[in-house]
């Protein structure tokens, strides 16, 4: 096999305009929209929505490499990366780690990127880790960096990256093209970053994370502000479309497949972002109608239940979630139940024990 680095035109690529063209458009309207709905945020929203996608995105960016990491520990040092709570104790390595990085992608998306920015996330994200010889620097083993799958006596090579001493000039001339190449249409620019890093593959671990993060931070720079899509959310959730469209485009340098792909991606995730701005004012508008009118239980499971998202519990609140949330008797379970869809805070579906309830926001509304 020969890959795309080992071809006479690396790293020139080349890809069809026009079929990126309406996606490129789609994108720049839909960033317009972005930008006029949080107008209507309160400013206690805003912090909200800005931990909710950045702790999603270090969840999810993380797991699409096969790392669990722990949403509260995640969301708790987003908090105190944004200044948003006093500093304390600590999560995990890792946790604290990711949140740097994102946390420092967040702020300094409009900065040249450099080896040092790289650098510098390498180390938040290997914090802790004791498995990698090189931890803020690019890789020198003299090993082929390969990504592989299957059983270890008959492993399937997926790409192969160029050897260690070819790292420091591909990065050099990588740098030079990232911050020379900000004309270029939003996606298109967003969707060769992510190949070309990914290409060279210049850290021992971390290189998906960090294609992800130079992905936003590409979007970041062509509107002029944050991004706050949830790409690596979107990515997740279709990983093996992921990692089969990475696959193809590591073969050949003619890419357009690749970034229809990626733009398409990018495209969904702003919509699932958008989605999560209007599921926070709907919220907002649920407790204005009702936060005078509930009880301590009430308010304790209605909290569960938006910290759920947008998807909710799955099949719907039951009496016996209920119960185990609050810790209450089936008697007052069902009388708070009752009250919550008499005050429009959720509606019911089903009958007697096949009961369920659902958030009574947006177009689900019932009254």
């Amino acid at each position: 096999m020969t890959w795309n680095w080992q071809k006479t035109d690396w790293p020139h690529f080349t890809y069809d305009t026009q079929a990126l063209q309406q996606a490129e458009a789609d994108f720049l309207l839909a960033a317009g929209v972005m930008v006029g709905a949080f107008v209507h945020l309160r400013p206690e929203n805003k912090n909200q929505l800005t931990v909710e996608l950045i702790s999603t995105e270090a969840l999810k960016t993380s797991e699409i490499e096969g790392e669990l990491l722990d949403r509260d520990s995640v969301q708790s040092s987003v908090q105190r990366q944004l200044g948003l709570t006093p500093e304390g104790t600590t999560g995990r390595p890792q946790e604290q780690g990711i949140a740097e990085m994102l946390v420092d992608l967040y702020h300094s998306f409009d900065a040249l990127l450099s080896h040092e920015t790289l650098f510098r996330w390498h180390r938040q994200l290997c914090a802790g880790r004791q498995d990698i010889q090189t931890i803020g620097g690019y890789r020198t083993h003299q090993d082929p960096m390969q990504v592989v799958s299957g059983a270890v006596y008959a492993p399937k090579v997926h790409f192969e990256a160029p050897p260690s001493s070819q790292v420091p000039d591909e990065m050099e001339q990588f740098l030079r093209w990232f911050n020379d190449s900000s004309k270029l249409p939003a996606l298109t620019r967003a969707g060769i970053a992510h190949l070309y890093f990914v290409s060279i593959h210049p850290f021992e671990d971390g290189n998906g994370r960090i294609a992800r993060a130079l992905s936003e931070k590409s979007l970041a720079q062509s509107i002029g502000q944050p991004s706050r899509i949830t790409l690596a959310r979107t990515i997740e959730k279709h990983r093996k479309d992921y990692y089969n469209a990475l696959e193809q485009a590591n073969q050949d340098n003619e890419i357009t497949d690749w970034l229809v792909y990626f733009a398409q991606t990018v495209l969904r995730a702003q919509q699932d972002t958008l989605s999560y701005v209007e599921f926070i004012i709907e919220k907002t508008k649920l407790y204005d109608r009702v936060s005078k009118q509930l009880n301590e239980r009430q308010a304790k499971v209605l909290e569960r239940m938006f910290r759920a998202g947008m998807d909710g519990f799955q099949g719907g609140l039951s009496a016996d979630n209920y119960l185990k949330i609050t810790g209450t008797s089936r008697a007052t379970a069902t009388r708070d139940l009752h009250q919550l869809v008499e005050m429009g805070a959720l509606y019911s579906m089903g009958h007697l024990k096949s009961t369920r309830y659902h958030l009574n926001i947006g177009k689900n509304r019932r009254y």
